[in-house]
């Protein structure tokens, strides 16, 4: 892709030779809700995911966190694989550059393989360096909160300790995705922007973006379901914060709209 900057590890594009399809443990996208196995074995003749681990090795990414909560798709038409749109942003902080400057598209996509054929291809997010972030949004929208569709809204927020990066972070930002390009959040999916994780020395973040911070029911529904599929506890609570509120205060002093 002329002029985009890839992340380590990812391909050129998502296009290529990937897996059988799999999907959440709910079941398809809204737009592809039939031909699915109910049951939670590994696609026939599926290979697990091979991510790029630095410099020229590669390692085979644990079957386990790769069909994380999904089920394989043995019987459906390729058609019935389609998504909406989506873009994947790195950002690698480099402090003598302008913040936009340091954010590039990787690439888009629109089909279950190619999301597949793509998360086996790039650096999982718990070997990035700290200060860089991925972001999945949907097409159109740039994971930025002066952006027209994400200036009125917010952000579930997922915050981890630096103990959680390698026992917890990769299987949260693979749940997150599918829970993203699933419309897992039925009616309420189309209030969704995106997904952002950042990688931090203190300590790592994961939220889900929401396009109107006022919308009560909605963001409240999105956060249950968003904290279930997490596999949280009723005692664990996360908090959603309203980009407004965000964008002009700082750490604790950002003040929680809703709690689930």
């Amino acid at each position: 892709m002329p002029g985009v900057e890839h992340p380590p590890g990812s391909p050129q594009s998502s296009s290529g030779s990937c897996r059988s399809p799999g999907w959440g443990s709910t079941g398809p996208p809204r737009c592809a809700r039939q031909g699915r196995d109910p049951g939670t074995q590994r696609p026939a003749g599926a290979q697990p995911g091979r991510v790029n681990a630095g410099h020229a090795t590669e390692q085979s990414l644990p079957w386990e966190l790769e069909s994380t909560r999904r089920t394989a798709w043995l019987t459906a038409p390729p058609h019935l694989t389609s998504l909406p749109r989506w873009a994947l942003w790195f950002f690698k902080n480099d402090k003598s550059k302008m913040w936009q400057a340091n954010l590039r598209l990787v690439t888009k996509f629109s089909t279950v393989e190619d999301f597949w054929a793509l998360y086996s291809h790039i650096q999982l997010a718990s070997k990035l360096t700290s200060g860089c972030d991925y972001s999945l949004f949907k097409d159109g929208i740039e994971p930025m909160w002066e952006d027209n569709q994400n200036k009125r809204g917010g952000r579930w927020l997922i915050t981890l300790a630096k103990q959680q990066r390698h026992t917890e972070l990769d299987r949260f930002w693979l749940e997150t995705l599918l829970c993203l390009i699933g419309e897992m959040f039925d009616d309420y999916s189309d209030e969704v922007c995106g997904a952002v994780i950042n990688i931090r020395a203190k300590g790592d973040k994961i939220a889900i973006w929401t396009r109107e911070a006022e919308n009560r029911e909605g963001v409240t529904h999105i956060g249950r379901v968003y904290k279930e599929h997490l596999g949280l506890s009723q005692k664990v609570a996360i908090g959603y914060q309203a980009h407004a509120d965000t964008a002009t205060k700082s750490g604790s002093l950002t003040k929680t709209k809703f709690v689930v």
